[in-house]
């Protein structure tokens, strides 16, 4: 009960950073008050600021983009910015955890060493740290949606008391009297002038680029070099796409839903979805993660009580436990889980590790240096 009060403090905090990061806007905008691009000449009389485009390119078989970049457009010198307020650990209480210090490259932008978040003070949250990849193709973050908007999504971790535990004005302010950030903002936004809107959508356009679609299945299903299945990947591909693409939809592999799968609830007691709706049709739904790079992206389900895949795949077999929520593509006929011989497991498992994607992995330009 203590963690679920925690949780549901943590959200109406959430939701008061919300709806004070939309007055800063609102003030910003209303008021006249935000700074527009220092003007300039040059010798045809034009405007000396000019930001580069980035080089963003929508992954052929991905859906489209559901992040606006008409709103939030990735400029080469935007995302520099985002990167540098990422890796920045100022923005946490005593300046020891950033962004990357949960979302770690090595395991898919997750957090592989704890099961469940790591943050301030040695402290834990109540929840697994979800991988960061292909963000623009949702519009709803957390384990239970939370948040409904990329660019209010970096104001919960840095105010909770778990995570970075430090008030956004501060973190605001930190940045503001810090000397490597004024070329950088004036790169990016033409005005050295920090403000609320300009740090939130930096960081954005930084975990906008974090797009993973090179693996060994996108190459299989593009029909690009490198792109060879065994027989049993293929075998494991079409289990796949018979058991489980009801809920790991699409290229994507999520179709961004909520849903109940089953699992024994734990200590932690977290009720997840419902903690946000209110709505009791939710209890124990959670969102529906994409499965890329899930053979980096251990331990598994949303309190991170699987370390492996055969772990996750058993659960699926023989450990669903029946409740009202329970999805009902767990519960066919009365039966429950998903039937999968020993040899159907080990081929589904091996087509789930042709989803790693090395080159998103090691790409030196997502890293810190």
């Amino acid at each position: 009960m203590i963690r679920l009060n925690t949780i549901l403090l943590q959200r109406i905090g959430l939701a008061a950073s919300v709806v004070l990061f939309g007055v800063a806007v609102s003030c910003q905008s209303s008021n006249g008050t935000e700074p527009t691009p220092d003007p300039g000449t040059s010798g045809g009389g034009g405007v000396v600021y000019q930001t580069t485009p980035y080089p963003f390119k929508k992954p052929a078989n991905f859906p489209d983009m559901v992040y606006d970049l008409t709103q939030n457009p990735l400029t080469v010198e935007g995302v520099a910015l985002g990167k540098t307020l990422f890796y920045d650990a100022q923005l946490s209480r005593d300046s020891t955890i950033s962004c990357g210090f949960c979302h770690q490259q090595f395991a898919g932008f997750g957090h592989s060493d704890h099961p469940l978040s790591h943050g301030i003070d040695g402290k834990f949250g109540p929840r697994n740290v979800p991988g960061l990849q292909n963000l623009g193709w949702s519009r709803e973050f957390f384990w239970d949606g939370g948040v409904t908007s990329l660019d209010e999504l970096p104001i919960s971790p840095i105010r909770n008391p778990v995570e970075m535990d430090l008030a956004f004005a501060t973190a605001l302010s930190r940045v503001q009297k810090s000397p490597k950030y004024p070329s950088l903002f004036k790169a990016a936004f033409g005005s050295d002038t920090v403000t609320t809107a300009r740090f939130l959508k930096a960081i954005s356009q930084f975990v906008l680029t974090l797009v993973s679609a090179d693996s060994r299945y996108d190459k299989y299903v593009r029909k690009e070099a490198g792109g060879d299945l065994s027989s049993d990947e293929l075998a494991g591909l079409a289990l796949f796409q018979q058991k489980c693409s009801t809920c790991h939809a699409t290229d994507l592999f999520t179709d961004r839903s909520y849903r109940n799968n089953g699992l024994p609830v734990s200590a932690i007691n977290d009720q997840g979805r419902s903690v946000i709706t209110l709505n009791e049709a939710d209890r124990l739904k959670f969102r529906v993660p994409s499965l890329r790079n899930v053979e980096k992206t251990f331990p598994y389900m949303h309190d991170g009580r699987f370390t492996t895949l055969d772990q996750v795949l058993t659960h699926y077999r023989t450990g669903v436990k029946d409740s009202p929520s329970l999805d009902p593509a767990l519960k066919v006929n009365g039966t429950l889980g998903i039937a999968l011989t020993d040899t159907e497991k080990k081929q589904v498992i091996a087509f789930l590790l042709t989803l790693t994607d090395n080159t998103f992995i090691n790409n030196r330009t997502f890293s810190a240096n």
